[in-house]
């Protein structure tokens, strides 16, 4: 072994022994009971704190990670924002950082025990900066770079909830090889109306609902020459649903109705109008299968810690999974908080059971010698 590879070695054991000793500090002053089945639905969360977390001494320090280059790299800003707020109000010791590929710096501080990666979209959420993290054998939370690069990949996605059984919309990839005619054949066996995505995008950029076949391979045209990979997927007629996982656990579900009928990017940031309504499914096997369904979603990915799974609850009564999202919004419009708190945790509580995910296995560990 190499001197450099002596150092490094060194070095990861010596932040993994400071993290280990910060974190025995606070455990037993912020407790997090598990879930409970109560007579809402088929779960909940009972949450018990017994002190404030320390403010004076060894503090955990947490870096949000923030920014980012992709588009939705504002989104990711107020994401970091109300992260930070949230994890001060519990009595961490903070830092945020808008970081880029060309500026990782708050990665080399070793006074950091955990990073929080609040990045929506390109380098935050499909895999490239938890590649970077895994690397540098520092502790993050959210999903790991296989799972946050399946989730990204719509299409990737969509392959593995069908292996686990969980019903999607029928969809083709769109190939500029393939002859217009085939294409639109193609199209006519799939649907009637069709919806038109980027393969890789959140927050519905770039998103289309088109009535025929000319019209959704026009759209995929213009949307494979602005944002590359593009599919076509079959439109279900329904309501649109989504369920936030804390944990490898699903939280209320709640029924999204924008006044426009598309739950496009104004009206998930913008429009003070978008109802998120909880309760509107009258049937506890229904809501128990749409549940099943977003965990099964979330393991088929290999997801952790938290996660949102997105459906269209058909007229037929059938969920079906458009994505998985590994890094959902954390924003006052964000529906993750929101779906925590109609289950009993606020924002701070929420952010604190995201970090407690992040450590949780070095707790299993022995100290390391140095």
């Amino acid at each position: 072994m190499d001197i450099s590879s002596i150092y490094a070695s060194v070095s990861r054991k010596q932040r993994i022994s400071n993290t280990l000793a910060t974190l025995l500090n606070h455990l037993t002053s912020y407790h997090l009971t598990s879930y409970h089945l109560t007579s809402y639905h088929l779960t909940s969360y009972h949450l018990t704190k017994h002190s404030k977390l320390d403010t004076v001494n060894n503090k955990l320090k947490v870096a949000v990670l923030t920014g980012g280059i992709g588009t939705e790299r504002d989104i990711s800003i107020q994401s970091g924002q109300y992260v930070a707020e949230a994890l001060k109000e519990a009595g961490f010791d903070v830092v945020t950082a808008d970081i880029r590929p060309d500026n990782l710096d708050i990665l080399e501080d070793s006074s950091v025990n955990v990073f929080f990666i609040a990045l929506h979209g390109e380098f935050g959420e499909d895999g490239q900066l938890q590649q970077i993290l895994e690397d540098k054998s520092l502790l993050y939370t959210g999903s790991g770079p296989k799972a946050s690069k399946l989730a990204f990949d719509k299409l990737a996605g969509k392959n593995l909830f069908t292996e686990a059984g969980v019903t999607t919309p029928k969809v083709i990839k769109f190939d500029t090889q393939i002859e217009t005619k085939e294409l639109e054949k193609q199209l006519l066996q799939l649907s009637e109306r069709f919806v038109v995505k980027p393969v890789k995008q959140g927050s519905t950029i770039g998103v289309t609902i088109v009535d025929d076949p000319k019209s959704a391979l026009a759209a995929a045209r213009e949307c494979s020459e602005k944002f590359g990979d593009c599919m076509i997927e079959e439109f279900i007629g329904g309501r649109e649903i989504t369920v936030g996982i804390l944990q490898s656990r699903a939280l209320p579900i709640i029924e999204i109705r924008s006044k426009t009928g598309f739950y496009d990017y104004h009206a998930k940031y913008i429009d003070e109008e978008t109802e998120f309504l909880f309760d509107t499914i009258d049937d506890p096997a229904l809501t128990a299968k749409v549940q099943t369904a977003a965990t099964d979603c979330f393991r088929a990915l290999g997801c952790r810690h938290f996660a949102r799974a997105d459906f269209i609850l058909g007229d037929d009564r059938n969920p079906y999974a458009l994505e998985i999202n590994t890094i959902p919004g954390l924003t006052t419009h964000s529906l993750l908080p929101k779906a925590a708190a109609k289950a009993g945790l606020s924002m701070s509580d929420l952010c604190v059971k995201i970090v407690e995910a992040a450590y949780s296995p070095l707790l299993k560990c022995k100290v390391p010698k140095v």
